[in-house]
């Protein structure tokens, strides 16, 4: 059950203690609203002028000290209280509801709650009592669990938020929440602090990658010029076979010799000697 729906049921009681201006029918009131189905906050109706005034009350006092337990009180705060009103089977069921939200709320409270201790702190007489109250309580979406007879328990593991604040609890509350907060500001300066460590590695990565990356390609290339100076320096030079000191000499050849062979021929005898032009050649031709 939300809250919102709880506070619709207890409107119609905040606007009739409006006109109950006498201490009997504020008393009534309360008893008419501690009764009604739905009612589950009260702190609305606490803060009426003329339910207040019933605070003190020789005759009366007792209804408001009873407004106060079923708004953020237990079964046992009733119980150790003397001077307090009877409770009428629906007065003492919504009651037992109430404690039962308070019990499973608590810190010190397991999510597995013993049949004995709950019997004992809501005054029920048998696991069957408090069975079937369990059962109610989670048929009225006031509680998510679910009934264990094997293992004794109940486990709960939700709790609809329909406690009044007690007096004095507001503080204690506002003191957790700053509590609370100043471990988020810790965990998030913490967080920060990490991010800002992991940019800066990030940062100093980057820079010994670009730093080697650098020296790589410097190195690559003194290579490569290294290399183009041991073969002779100019490429287009080591092209055409041109090196510094000239044209280089060229090796004759197998077809070289049979070409001097062939320009020689005609000047060689029958004997394979050289025939004699009669004067040297060109000037013997001269003579005749």
């Amino acid at each position: 059950m939300d809250q919102s729906r709880a506070i619709n049921a207890l409107a119609p009681f905040v606007a009739l203690a409006k006109s109950a201006t006498s201490p009997r029918a504020a008393a009534d009131l309360v008893t008419q609203a501690t009764s009604a189905a739905n009612t589950y906050v009260f702190s609305e109706l606490l803060q009426q002028p003329n339910v207040q005034s019933l605070a003190g009350h020789e005759q009366y006092g007792g209804f408001h000290t009873l407004l106060q337990i079923f708004a953020y009180g237990t079964w046992e705060s009733y119980k150790s209280t003397t001077g307090l009103p009877q409770l009428s089977d629906s007065q003492a069921l919504k009651l037992r509801f109430l404690s039962l939200l308070t019990i499973a709320s608590e810190k010190t409270s397991s999510s597995n709650l013993s049949y004995a201790s709950l019997c004992q702190r809501l005054d029920l007489q048998s696991p069957i009592d408090l069975e079937h109250l369990i059962t109610q309580a989670i048929y009225n979406d006031l509680i998510t669990g679910t009934l264990n007879p094997a293992s004794q328990t109940v486990i709960i593991t939700s709790v609809a938020p329909l406690r009044d604040p007690a007096p004095g609890s507001v503080q204690a509350m506002i003191a957790e929440l700053n509590a609370w907060s100043g471990r988020c500001d810790s965990v998030l300066s913490d967080l920060e602090a990490e991010i800002k460590k992991v940019k800066s590695e990030a940062e100093r990565r980057a820079k010994r990658e670009f730093r080697a990356e650098k020296q790589i390609k410097a190195l690559t290339e003194d290579g490569k010029s290294g290399a183009g100076a041991a073969s002779g320096g100019n490429p287009l030079t080591n092209k055409l076979g041109l090196g510094s000191k000239g044209p280089a000499k060229r090796e004759p050849d197998d077809d070289d010799d049979e070409e001097m062979m062939d320009v020689d021929e005609p000047g060689r005898a029958a004997g394979g000697r050289k025939k004699s032009s009669g004067g040297g050649g060109m000037m013997g031709r001269f003579k005749r």
